[in-house]
């Protein structure tokens, strides 16, 4: 599969601008997780904005409902990284942009983990718990193999959340129900927010851990457009075997100063750092800050 450079091009000036969100919103309240949203953000663009099929109404914009029959299912499951899943499903059309203003903030739907409570279009699951989101899209995904939904589920986890028991089960119950249907995703960027993955917990060979179980396992760079877009769509080749993919990123991307640093997992930026970030972050055409 070869993609157009201008399409490239395109995901890649909303990525610019996505981390530029980001950012903004994480400076504003002094409190959010920028390091891993920063690093996953290639991802986040190329599924919303070009992998996954949606339920769109007549002027473009996505059609939100809880039951997600018959369209391609996203769940975050690291769920501290909602900066960016916010940034995109707001620049995707689920809600209005101006609403990242409000991130964190009391009564907002921006919480600083996502919630299904706030009602927020594009958010199926609360998450932030770590461990869980891994079960809950093998779940989907048996329940659109048993009606016969041919549509696709998508879940991102982080490498430090492999250290959570229940993923293993999930991660044994997949393969043994045929479960060709569902991607899985791990941030391997080996950070967690007390030091490296192999520092804290060793995760040690994941792909032979996985493979183990019965997963067809691959690799990707995933600050890497179009790797991302071409891994995503050959992922789906086996319709009985659940994929996983490692996908190689670095923990703060875009920011020079941030890039490979744990310590950004979870601190803000001061407004003098914020301007020398943004000022990496350029503003295309087409796209605006809020």
């Amino acid at each position: 599969m070869t993609l157009k450079i201008m399409e490239i091009e395109q995901l890649e000036h909303i990525a610019s601008q996505v981390r530029r969100d980001i950012l903004r919103m994480v400076t504003a309240v002094n409190s959010g997780h920028p390091g891993g949203s920063l690093g996953c953000t290639d991802l986040f663009v190329a599924l919303y904005f070009d992998v996954m099929r949606l339920k769109r109404g007549a002027d473009g914009h996505p059609i939100f409902d809880m039951d997600g029959k018959d369209e391609d299912l996203f769940f975050l499951s690291n769920g501290h990284i909602s900066p960016v899943f916010y940034s995109v499903l707001a620049r995707a059309g689920y809600f209005p942009v101006s609403e990242l203003a409000t991130f964190r903030k009391i009564d907002s739907r921006l919480q600083g983990h996502p919630t299904t409570a706030e009602h927020l279009p594009g958010i199926r699951i609360a998450s932030g718990s770590l461990g869980q989101g891994l079960s809950v899209a093998a779940g989907a995904a048996f329940a659109k193999k048993l009606n016969k939904d041919d549509k696709h589920v998508y879940v991102l986890m982080g490498d430090g959340e492999q250290q959570e028991g229940q993923i293993w089960e999930a991660a044994q119950f997949a393969p043994n129900k045929k479960l060709g249907n569902l991607t899985a995703i791990i941030d391997y960027n080996l950070a967690q927010i007390d030091g490296t993955t192999m520092g804290v917990n060793d995760n040690r060979d994941l792909a032979a851990k996985y493979r183990a179980f019965g997963w067809n396992v691959v690799e990707m760079q995933g600050n890497d457009m179009a790797d991302i877009i071409k891994t995503l769509k050959d992922a789906k080749s086996d319709p009985d075997v659940p994929t996983l993919i490692l996908m190689h990123t670095l923990m703060g991307y875009g920011v020079d100063f941030m890039q490979g640093n744990y310590k950004w997992h979870g601190t803000a930026l001061s407004t003098e750092q914020l301007a020398n970030a943004l000022g990496q972050l350029p503003v295309y055409a087409g796209q605006e800050d809020y």
